[in-house]
């Protein structure tokens, strides 16, 4: 007799999602960014998490091109993660050949649980499927665990790397890295 498994999966995102998405991503951003941005740039209470949902459910009903997509990494039927691709939008890349990988996210209390290897698998079969043969992301320059993570599963430094503005001023400056892979 085997033992129960967990039933977990991942799947793209409905409108519905749209709140789970919101609250996951709010909730995460002060631990993922904490030492890189002022705890005042977080935006908290509940109008903030009814912006977020109505900025979702709009990404997720009427997304700027049809190879935008939003998955979502699930226990039962709790959004545990998420992940954004698409075309990639650097200028020195190919939208049509290269995919990006925006963003993946996984609840803090969800870590080690393979939430974050299942979206990252069905990040890369999404690209694929919308025929890219390459796929990017961009790191926090000082995320080494995500870093390390996305390096064990075969991606790579490809020697692009930036300084995002966050507030307009050069007070806040935050330093990243590219990846890319081979999708096929």
């Amino acid at each position: 007799m085997s033992s129960p498994t967990a039933d977990v999966s991942v799947r793209v995102a409905w409108a519905e999602d749209a709140p789970a998405i919101a609250a996951l991503q709010l909730r995460a951003w002060p631990q993922l960014y904490g030492g890189l941005v002022p705890a005042e740039a977080f935006p908290t209470g509940p109008e903030a998490v009814a912006a977020a949902t109505e900025a979702w459910r709009a990404a997720l009903t009427k997304p700027v091109d049809a190879r935008n997509r939003v998955l979502v990494a699930l226990e039962r039927n709790r959004v545990c993660g998420f992940a954004i691709t698409g075309p990639a939008s650097d200028p020195d890349l190919d939208p049509v050949a290269d995919g990006e990988l925006a963003e993946v996210t996984v609840d803090a209390a969800e870590r080690g649980k393979g939430h974050g290897s299942r979206l990252l698998q069905a990040a890369a079969d999404t690209m694929v499927a919308d025929r890219f043969t390459r796929a990017v992301t961009w790191t926090v320059a000082s995320d080494d665990a995500l870093r390390a993570f996305l390096v064990a599963a075969g991606w790579g430094a490809d020697g692009a790397h930036r300084e995002l503005d966050l507030d307009g001023e050069g007070s806040t400056l935050v330093k990243q890295v590219r990846l890319h892979t081979a999708l096929v």
